[in-house]
């Protein structure tokens, strides 16, 4: 039975201010989102974990007073670690793999005051752009259930486009903030590299190319959350350039007139939806009649080089992963231990030497000084964040034997967002327009490197110009 009806009327700062204020208790607001789980998580099976035991345990010890106290949280089955609970990548792998300590974000979230009671879907080792894993199954999309939420945060983005939670944990290694975000239609921010800690048990996620933050409701509570979590760790090697003031006030700052590209050209060429290039047309449109300066270019770099860096982070890391885990189960692994893709990145592996290794990192550093450039001259660029509305379930297949088809349909419907994973800039996407079908179509806004700020106080224009929470989906409580 819920504890508070009228939860979605209100962003996670907002529930927060109710806690503060003593109108709903932290109970209440659990026992909401908990009723809000299972009454939509059989058509949406957007959670996998539910830990409701052990969040109401983190009430009754008592919460820090921090800007989301009494807040609940979910965390995305991947990476992050909460004691006492698994975490398994959407890999039988580690399905036994319980936790005996908290990572360094994780520990932050709760300091922030945040309930931590489940965990969301997400496609195994969050290698792909939908959430469909073998070993959960198909994510629905609640705009309309037969499409993709998107990856790999796609639990995360149907649970906040469905008014479960208004905010929940996400990472991106290749756009995995951005392209749920886009197909949930909701707010997510990929921050700059080293923004957000990744310790203490994980390294650089995908050579620099993986952080993680969070989808929203809102401008806001994604950029109160970001100054609740960032900051380097003790020991990390090196970290995002410090912010001149809270990330929250920059949210209602006037950005001033801004200098700001935009452009609905692919990468390589492939084809582009009408809608996405309505999308980005319809942002520019409205950021030039603000006072903003707007144009159309492009920046120079190297979309094949960039791809072939992110692939081979991506491939060295995944199979350093699975040879650690083979370590400690204590024998090899074979293909029928993980989903095809996973395995097809496994034996790519094989053939990637210590030289193209650095090759790679010499890749992505020459490309990011091109993009470096173009943000010398730009303050914000505009790009569709997919190449088409969200996907129908099933059009990407990570247990496929058809890696041609797999990659041309990859690279084809989210061509934009991983070469800012390559470069570590900040990232995000907006909900600002729908298909005439009625889904999702995200824009994409990028800032250089370290400006987040300049990004949320864009965000918070639009937002304020043109509002989306009250745009709902068919399936919502």
């Amino acid at each position: 039975m819920g504890g508070f009806s009228d939860f979605d009327k209100y962003d996670a700062m907002g529930l927060a201010e109710l806690v503060r204020n003593k109108d709903v208790t932290p109970e209440e607001l659990l026992d909401e989102s908990i009723d809000r789980v299972e009454r939509l998580n059989p058509q949406l099976n957007a959670v996998t974990h539910t830990h409701y035991d052990e969040a109401r345990k983190q009430i009754a010890d008592g919460l820090p007073d921090g800007p989301f106290k009494g807040v609940p949280y979910l965390l995305k089955d991947l990476h992050l670690l909460l004691a006492g609970t698994a975490t398994t990548s959407s890999s039988k792998l580690f399905a036994d793999n319980v936790a005996n300590h908290d990572s360094t974000l994780v520990e932050r979230y709760k300091a922030a005051g945040l309930v931590l009671y489940g965990k969301t879907n997400t496609p195994e080792f969050g290698l792909t752009t939908t959430t469909e894993p073998a070993m959960y199954g198909q994510c629905h999309n609640p705009w309309n259930l037969d499409h993709s939420t998107g990856g790999s945060s796609g639990g995360a983005g149907a649970i906040v486009a469905a008014r479960i939670n208004p905010i929940a944990n996400a990472s991106d290694g290749g756009g995995s903030i951005r392209v749920p975000a886009a197909a949930c239609g909701v707010f997510g921010m990929k921050p700059t590299r080293a923004r957000n800690p990744s310790g203490p048990d994980r390294g650089e996620g995908w050579n620099g190319c993986s952080i993680s933050h969070a989808v929203s409701l809102t401008v806001r509570d994604s950029a109160a959350l970001l100054d609740a979590t960032e900051g380097a760790a003790p020991g990390d090697i090196y970290a995002a350039p410090h912010k001149a003031r809270p990330f929250l006030d920059e949210v209602t700052t006037d950005p001033g007139c801004l200098r700001i590209g935009f452009s609905t050209r692919t990468p390589l060429g492939s084809a582009l939806d009408p809608e996405c290039a309505r999308a980005v047309e319809k942002t520019a449109k409205l950021l030039e009649d603000m006072g903003h300066d707007v144009e159309e270019t492009w920046p120079d770099y190297d979309a094949g080089a960039i791809g072939m860096a992110l692939v081979t982070f991506i491939a060295a890391h995944c199979t350093t992963g699975l040879l650690l885990r083979a370590e400690a189960l204590g024998r090899e692994l074979t293909s029928d231990d993980v989903e095809t893709q996973t395995w097809a990145f496994a034996e790519m592996a094989k053939t990637i030497t210590a030289t193209d290794y650095a090759r790679a990192q010499i890749m992505q550093q020459t490309e990011s000084r091109k993009i470096g450039a173009f943000f010398s001259k730009y303050d914000a660029f505009i790009q569709p964040t997919l190449a088409m509305p969200p996907a129908p379930l099933g059009w990407i297949d990570m247990n496929t034997d058809d890696m041609d088809t797999y990659v041309e349909r990859i690279s084809t419907y989210c061509p934009f967002t991983s070469v800012y994973n390559i470069t570590g800039n900040p990232s995000m996407s907006l909900p600002l327009h729908w298909s005439d079908s009625g889904l999702p179509v995200g824009t994409m806004i990028t800032g250089a490197f370290g400006d987040e700020a300049t990004l949320f106080r864009l965000a918070g224009q639009l937002e304020k110009a043109s509002p989306w929470i009250d745009t709902k989906p068919p399936l919502v409580v």
